[in-house]
């Protein structure tokens, strides 16, 4: 019985061990699989977030992508140079590390260089305006580095920090170069790279046809605002500017003033030394009159020997005090073969009640009244024809 109890017991224990065993090798097992679980487990989340941020980026490239097409079909889109320009620097602002961006043109319509800026003061704009470089050959893109003194950079402190770097790439006209688009950024760390270039490169690009287009145009347009002797702006574009710029005056109650003046006697002067001479005499009288108007002013020939100069901001007095400016530019000496003239005028402001056929007619009278008290003489409405 006692060998029976000790074989029972053994076998007991034995199976006990056999069970434990089982058990242990189980639990080990279990844990394997949940470690090999956790395992996959982790590295689907990594490729998952490796997958967003794939996709994350591709969405961004492709709202870019979409903003720059954008930008290309609006500046293709447009035939205004102002509007034009201003989308070429708010697509070159909107560039990684850019805080500022210009546009120079070196030889606009009217003479003068044509400079936008977005982002820089005046003072900024005059200093930093890149033309070409000094050889005068062509460049790929042009890179500016400012240093100043430490006392300088701390004078800017205050969050109108100053241009640390620039970049400069040309823009390519059909057979020239029309002027430069650069970027500027403030941050003493940014510098730009191969990628910025080729990024503002692409934008000067799309931008060039545009703007030397809307150009083409502004100076089509000039050009028929012109009268083809005088080269002052012609009677078409009197009507179109003394309606605006009435309706502006009446609309925020300033003033605005008109000289209407003709050259005396000047048909005998047309009989006695010819069209020819009669027309040289136009075109120097005209000529004088540009020398001593202002830039606000608006030099005008309304037909034959008749002129006009449209005044804003000003007044019946201002319109006086112009008048004997032009008078003695004139007349002071003589014009050509035409010999010393003189001219006659009428002088208006505009009145609350007035609308520009109206406007126009009160001046008109006025020099019908000059004319009538003798030569050189200039009236006001209301008013005597008096010397000048």
């Amino acid at each position: 019985m006692t060998t029976l109890l000790t074989g029972i017991c053994v076998g007991l224990g034995v199976l006990v061990v056999l069970l434990l065993a089982l058990l242990v090798a189980r639990w080990r097992s279990d844990r394997r699989t949940n470690e090999q679980v956790a395992e996959t487990v982790q590295t689907l989340n990594a490729r998952m977030d490796e997958l967003a941020r794939e996709l994350a980026g591709a969405l961004e490239r492709a709202e870019e992508e979409g903003r720059r097409s954008r930008i290309f079909g609006e500046l293709a889109g447009s035939i205004d140079l102002d509007e034009v320009v201003a989308r070429a620097l708010e697509a070159a602002g909107a560039l990684e590390g850019a805080d500022a961006a210009l546009v120079l043109l070196p030889e606009a319509e009217s003479g003068e260089p044509l400079v936008a800026t977005l982002g820089l003061s005046v003072e900024e704009a005059e200093r930093h305006g890149i033309t070409a470089p000094p050889d005068g050959r062509p460049a790929r893109s042009i890179t500016m580095s400012y240093s100043y003194p430490e006392l300088e950079v701390e004078a800017h402190d205050n969050g109108n920090a100053v241009i640390h770097t620039g970049l400069a790439v040309p823009l390519p006209g059909e057979e020239e170069t029309l002027g430069y688009l650069t970027v500027f950024t403030r941050s003493p760390s940014h510098e730009f790279d191969d990628d910025d270039v080729r990024e503002l490169e692409t934008l000067a690009l799309h931008a060039a046809p545009a703007i030397e287009n809307a150009r083409r145009f502004r100076e089509a347009r000039r050009l028929a605002d012109l009268d083809g002797l005088t080269g002052l702006h012609n009677r078409r574009f009197f009507h179109e500017t003394l309606a605006r710029e009435a309706a502006r005056a009446h609309r925020y109650e300033r003033k605005l003033a008109l000289i209407v003046f003709d050259l005396d006697e000047f048909k005998a002067v047309n009989d006695r030394v010819g069209h020819l001479a009669g027309d040289a005499a136009l075109a120097e009288a005209a000529e004088r009159v540009r020398s001593v108007v202002r830039t606000s002013d608006v030099a005008c020939r309304v037909g034959g020997d008749e002129f006009a100069v449209i005044l804003p901001e000003s007044s019946i007095a201002d319109a006086e005090r112009l008048f004997r400016r032009i008078l003695h530019a004139v007349s002071s000496r003589p014009l050509g073969q035409a010999g010393r003239l003189l001219l006659s005028a009428g002088v208006a402001e505009l009145r609350p009640a007035d609308d520009p056929v109206t406007f126009f007619k009160r001046a008109d009278d006025a020099l019908y009244r000059a004319k009538q008290g003798g030569k050189g003489r200039v009236a006001a409405e209301g008013s005597d024809p008096g010397g000048v």
